[in-house]
């Protein structure tokens, strides 16, 4: 005859409700964990040639020189410098804990066949920044003393990029060619 042991064969009746619940918990796991994505429709409608470019009666070389120092006469630093391109960055903080940094890129190509035409390409990247604080902290324990803990708190403080943005306003790139024409008007390229 077999040997009884102590414990009951668990029923089948209550295994039933247990994968049940832990079925229904999986479900609510995932389900949270796959919430909608944010589709973004395309910025772009290709709509104006007129914001971004302007002929010039000038060789490419001599637009993009009368770029170089137009944004010179502005505080931006000429991050790169060729025949046909040019490219300067400047820094703002309009606020204690907000920094922008503005990259404006001027391309220059040849208008014609004589050359002495150009078409100027400009476009103005702007880049936002927040100042991120992180708290460290950390105990100096003394063995000798016994328990005698020492806070020591640190700060650390970081620029964390939160947007960037291309610049489509009018008034800033006709300002902008202007100041390139003045260049040009002076004669001295």
């Amino acid at each position: 005859m077999p040997k009884r042991t102590p414990f009951p064969a668990p029923a089948r009746g209550r295994r039933r409700p247990v994968a049940l619940w832990l079925t229904v918990c999986l479900s609510a796991v995932l389900a949270a964990c796959s919430a909608p994505v944010k589709v973004y429709s395309p910025q772009e409608n290709f709509g104006s040639v007129a914001t971004y470019s302007r002929l010039f009666d000038a060789t490419p070389e001599q637009t993009c020189e009368a770029a170089r120092r137009a944004l010179l006469s502005q505080g931006y630093i000429i991050n790169t410098k060729a025949a046909e391109m040019v490219e300067g960055k400047k820094n703002f903080q309009p606020e204690a804990e907000a920094h922008l940094q503005m990259l404006i890129r001027v391309v220059c190509v040849p208008e014609g066949s004589n050359g002495k035409v150009s078409l100027g390409f400009v476009t103005a990247l702007q880049d936002r920044y927040t100042l991120k604080k992180s708290n460290n902290s950390a105990s100096l324990g003394v063995g000798g003393v016994g328990s005698l803990s020492l806070p020591l708190m640190a700060s650390e403080e970081a620029l964390v990029k939160v947007g960037s943005e291309t610049i489509a306003s009018d008034v800033f790139y006709d300002s902008f060619f202007d100041l390139i024409r003045r260049y040009l008007i002076s004669g001295d390229l």
